[in-house]
């Protein structure tokens, strides 16, 4: 999984966040891509980088990994900072508020789209050796600006949900130290850790089980049966479902 993610001095002109030592906060404007300026200064600024966006409508940023697993393992990292978002949203929730994750890259508040997370590496990365780097992104919504909620069911967002704490820098805060928590635990237990906490966040079906393989594939099979249907990640990752390009930020 992820490796240690170095120490060094923030960026200059950033607002102060508590983060843990690890990181370096480098912040963008609104306009600003989390995920693409991280994947641009991965190479040269190292694991530990947090790129933040300051959004009023969403917690946009990207943390730059160095894996030390082959490319086709270190995918599975995408799990890992999806679980790092759940546990930031549970800290923030309402009590019994219904947090799923919908596989492999989306997380649903009460059946409504709230967060997302891409992974990346370089182009031409060898499958069989460590990449160089990777970046996690991932995406919060807070606010749904100038919409009707009777025009986008699927959509939902934290604070017509009721959610507590919706700054956007103390958010970062809650995901940067959940994020090494569950980079410790990776690194202590292995990745099954991570799976388990994943697996139990999915929607349940006592007829069905379900688990992730080495390459990060979702393994479905139905009690009692001998046949396993196999959920590539690649392809899922591909089709980023929950993104809207155009306006970079989650569907509605």
């Amino acid at each position: 999984m992820a490796s240690d993610v170095k120490s060094r001095i923030d960026t200059p002109y950033t607002p102060e966040l508590d983060l843990p030592p690890a990181f370096t906060l480098v912040s963008l404007r609104e306009a600003g891509d989390a995920f693409g300026h991280a994947m641009e200064i991965a190479k040269q600024e190292g694991a530990g980088t947090l790129v933040w966006v300051r959004r009023f409508d969403l917690v946009e940023f990207a943390v730059v990994l160095e894996p030390d697993e082959p490319l086709a393992a270190a995918r599975r990292n995408l799990y890992l900072g999806m679980t790092a978002i759940m546990e930031t949203l549970l800290v923030h929730a309402p009590p019994e508020k219904s947090i799923l994750f919908a596989w492999p890259d989306a997380i649903l508040v009460d059946a409504g789209l709230v967060a997302g997370g891409r992974i990346g590496w370089p182009e031409g990365a060898d499958e069989k050796l460590p990449p160089p780097f990777m970046v996690f992104g991932g995406m919060i919504r807070t606010a749904i600006l100038g919409a009707d909620p009777m025009q986008r069911p699927d959509a939902a967002a934290l604070e017509e949900e009721g959610f507590d704490n919706l700054d956007s820098g103390q958010m970062m805060e809650t995901f940067a130290r959940q994020f090494m928590v569950w980079v410790h635990n990776a690194q202590n237990d292995g990745f099954a850790e991570v799976a388990k906490f994943y697996l139990r966040r999915m929607p349940q079906d006592e007829n069905v089980e379900r688990s992730i393989d080495g390459v990060g594939d979702l393994l479905v099979r139905k009690k009692g049966k001998l046949e396993t249907e196999k959920k590539k990640l690649i392809p899922a990752l591909a089709k980023l479902d929950w993104y809207d390009a155009d306006n970079r930020t989650l569907k509605l």
